[in-house]
């Protein structure tokens, strides 16, 4: 599907997902390696805003980018 006006909030949709499935998953691949002994920290500290009344905040990693990537992927498959 390509990014036209019509269909832009759909493939923020698939963005979104795609970025919070990937930071989750690889904060679930971090905490199985650390419960077998290995440690591996490759976040960014959170990145967000704080409105004060709204905090809204997204730690950064590796599985977030991929999670982007798949997102945009699933988008220009249909």
């Amino acid at each position: 599907m390509k990014l036209t006006g019509r269909n832009r909030s759909t493939f923020l949709t698939f963005l979104s997902v795609g970025l919070l499935v990937g930071s989750l998953a690889w904060e679930l691949l971090e905490r199985i390696l650390a419960a077998f002994g290995s440690e591996l920290r490759l976040g960014v500290g959170p990145v967000g805003f704080d409105l004060s009344v709204l905090a809204v905040y997204l730690v950064v990693n590796p599985g977030t980018l991929l999670g982007a990537l798949g997102g945009v992927l699933l988008f220009r498959i249909l």
